[in-house]
């Protein structure tokens, strides 16, 4: 990950070479990884864009989803941005409530992955379903969601991705 943190830090400072607010020419700070305006002393950080995931349980059952932009047609699980205000169990409470119309409890937190290709952070949770198991999809980010039995789980491929590693603790049963 360390090329991609790399990119990552390339493409904000090309979109930061000048001051959002007055237009000069920005400086790298000599303290800190950040842009200084010697206009206005404006100090720009990198965008780091917080992103929830969750596999979501019930029993020995797992909800995948795939989502309508899906360039691979895989299942995966549910995921999305956290909004200003929310704490990430909010964002978790919300996502899963937006994508597929469900409760869930116990939140856990699991890990958390850096993922430079968005310019985001992603915070791994586990949680349980609460209440019915029926779901309500937001067609215009879901195309598909079920509950899969943990037999039934195909292998994520590990951990490349929280979301792969998240899907394997639940497969091998540790979660």
């Amino acid at each position: 990950f360390g090329g991609i943190t790399a990119c990552q830090l390339w493409r904000w400072e090309q979109s930061r070479r000048y001051c959002g607010r007055c237009g000069t020419k920005t400086q790298p700070s000599q303290a800190e990884r950040a842009r200084v305006c010697p206009g206005c002393g404006l100090i720009e950080y990198p965008k780091i864009c917080p992103a929830v995931i969750v596999a979501i349980s019930d029993g020995d059952k797992l909800l995948m989803a795939r989502g309508v932009n899906s360039k691979t047609g895989n299942y995966a699980l549910i995921a999305g941005f956290v909004e200003i205000g929310e704490s990430f169990e909010q964002a978790v409470h919300r996502e899963v409530m937006e994508e597929v119309g469900i409760k869930v409890k116990n939140v856990r937190y699991y890990k958390s992955q850096p993922w430079g290709f968005s310019d985001s952070i992603m915070i791994g949770f586990t949680a349980e379903l609460d209440g019915s198991p029926a779901l309500r999809l937001q067609e215009s980010e879901i195309a598909d969601a079920k509950w899969v039995p943990r037999e039934q789980v195909p292998p994520s491929g590990g951990s490349i991705s929280i979301g792969g590693e998240l899907i394997e603790h639940f497969r091998l049963g540790r979660g």
